[in-house]
């Protein structure tokens, strides 16, 4: 069965690289929702929108759909619209713990399968300097909660949970449901 990732983003590529050897990228055209959900609710509305429009599309096929939400003090940070806000989050997380929720939704043979796994991550006390230097480096600037974790920058002094879900793709719940899809 063909597979699609419904999904443009580079770091979903490289992580479903390692489970599913083969498969298609295909974007959706869903328009992301948040305003007014909490970030449990925004992250499974958002995976599930997205894989429910490309398998719309394709119904022959497998499709995934992720979103990844960052929840601090109940408030969703999403992707910064400029440097200024990156800055702004960045102050914001410094030195805190928030969660990462990333809702995926399989869609596979008229059946979908769907969940949100959370991840708590605790911020290192950022210089200013650390923050200038990470938003000079245009890395924040496409990332919900403008950070990465994988970037290679001391922000991140512990997290409790997944990491491939931090980054964009929680692969140990999403093996388990593509055994169950038979998909793997």
């Amino acid at each position: 069965m063909k597979f699609i990732l419904a999904s443009n983003s580079p770091r979903r590529r490289e992580l479903l690289a390692g489970l599913v050897p083969q498969f298609d990228v295909e974007p959706s055209r869903f328009s992301e929702k948040g305003a007014g959900l909490c970030a449990y609710d925004a992250a499974l509305l958002n995976a599930c929108g997205k894989a429910r429009d490309v398998a719309a599309r394709h119904a022959d096929c497998a499709v995934l759909g992720a979103d990844t939400v960052v929840s601090l003090d109940g408030r969703i940070l999403g992707k910064p619209v400029n440097e200024a806000d990156a800055r702004r989050m960045l102050r914001a997380l410094s030195g805190r713990e928030h969660e990462v929720l990333t809702g995926i939704c399989l869609i596979a043979d008229g059946r979908e399968a769907q969940d949100v796994v959370t991840t708590r991550v605790t911020f290192s006390r950022l210089s200013d300097e650390v923050i200038e230097r990470y938003v000079a480096s245009g890395l924040p600037l496409d990332k919900a909660g403008a950070y990465g974790i994988q970037d290679g920058y001391p922000l991140v002094e512990r997290h409790c949970g997944s990491y491939s879900n931090v980054v964009g793709l929680p692969l140990e719940r999403l093996r388990e449901m593509l055994r169950a899809a038979h998909l793997i």
